[in-house]
């Protein structure tokens, strides 16, 4: 279904590289955090759409769990393309809206604007607990997590384990340090992991392939000499030659 690559041909980055590939890219190529959340959301989007619904997510029952950074953000452009294909999308923010701040709080205004059923107010534990969905998104940490996840997103990510529905998570299952591998309790055990630009390097530390389900990575168009740079100094191929998403094996 995607063109596949070999853990062992492919390198990985740390927490603190991920942060220069983010600085590096606003700040030498302008290429801008909304350009990279965008790519992001839309390769996630269609990740779904293949993996889950068969190519036809039209009627099919989809909560987006987001918190307030860039995962958050990107989860939410993920939640506009797929109702924007017919799927029935319901947000559960792990925040009050206001604490939500730049881009990631200019897609939550977006899915406002759009109605989308959880927009307007962080989640509600009673009424998605009373919900059946099809599949569930995850979106609440990133690579900046710091310690134990608690209170809502804790609450959120127990529910989302505790669901039948499968969980997709972006760039890494939220509770897991994408540096040092440690599973936080609680921690997503998701069904696949779309991690970005580069896998991280705790996705593979032990016990953690069994938290992220089959690994995916997606292109958010990191020029590849942008990893040469003296700060990182890596030597990366075009790895999305083949395509914006690619199964790492």
């Amino acid at each position: 279904m995607f063109p596949e690559i070999s853990a062992k041909k492919i390198l990985t980055i740390d927490t603190a590289q991920m942060v220069e590939v983010d600085r590096a890219m606003m700040e030498d190529y302008r290429i801008e955090l909304i350009q990279m959340m965008e790519n992001a959301g839309r390769n996630l989007a269609h990740l779904a759409r293949a993996l889950f619904f068969n190519g036809n997510p039209i009627g099919k029952q989809v909560l987006v769990l987001a918190g307030s950074g860039g995962n958050g953000g990107g989860a939410l452009v993920a939640a506009r393309r797929l109702s924007n294909w017919g799927a029935k999308v319901t947000i559960a923010l792990g925040q009050e809206p206001k604490k939500m701040k730049g881009i990631p709080a200019h897609q939550l205004d977006i899915l406002q604007r759009m109605n989308i059923t959880g927009a307007k107010a962080p989640a509600v534990m009673t009424d998605i607990e009373g919900m059946t969905f099809d599949l569930i998104l995850d979106g609440l940490i990133g690579y900046s997590l710091k310690g134990a996840p608690y209170g809502l997103i804790g609450d959120l990510i127990r529910h989302a384990n505790h669901s039948v529905a499968p969980v997709i998570a972006l760039d890494t299952p939220s509770g897991i340090d994408t540096t040092s591998g440690t599973v936080y309790d609680p921690a997503i055990k998701a069904a696949a992991t779309l991690t970005l630009a580069m896998p991280k390097k705790g996705l593979f530390s032990h016990g953690v392939p069994e938290q992220t389900g089959d690994l995916y990575l997606a292109d958010i168009s990191v020029p590849p000499e942008l990893y040469s740079s003296p700060a990182l100094a890596m030597q990366v191929h075009p790895i999305f030659a083949p395509g914006d998403i690619v199964k790492i094996i």
